[in-house]
């Protein structure tokens, strides 16, 4: 999506894409080891993604990646029948939401 990696540090990353910035950092006040988009705390992030077609080469190359499309039998309307997106969830039990541009 256009992101790099902007900083990498012992309990974190940040990636940056002209004055937009992301970090992922880990609390020290966890309650857990593992990440469960489940439990109370972050469940996913959400992305302007572009048009269907981006989406779509976003997912083909997700999978290189370490991410995986979760409900794949309700791709890419898992969010319902006017919502075009990909829902990817990495081997952390991260996940991702890619939202296409709407037509």
């Amino acid at each position: 999506m256009g992101y790099k990696l902007f900083q990498s540090f012992k309990t974190g990353r940040s990636w940056l894409l002209g004055s937009t910035y992301i970090v992922l950092e880990q609390s020290r006040a966890l309650s857990a080891e593992d990440h469960d988009r489940m439990r109370p705390g972050l469940n996913h992030l959400a992305f302007h993604a572009g048009p269907q077609a981006q989406v779509e080469a976003l997912v083909q190359e997700a999978g290189q990646h370490g991410w995986r499309v979760l409900y794949p039998d309700l791709h890419p309307y898992a969010g319902g029948d006017d919502h075009y997106a990909a829902y990817l969830e990495n081997e952390d039990g991260f996940e991702v939401e890619l939202v296409a541009a709407l037509s």
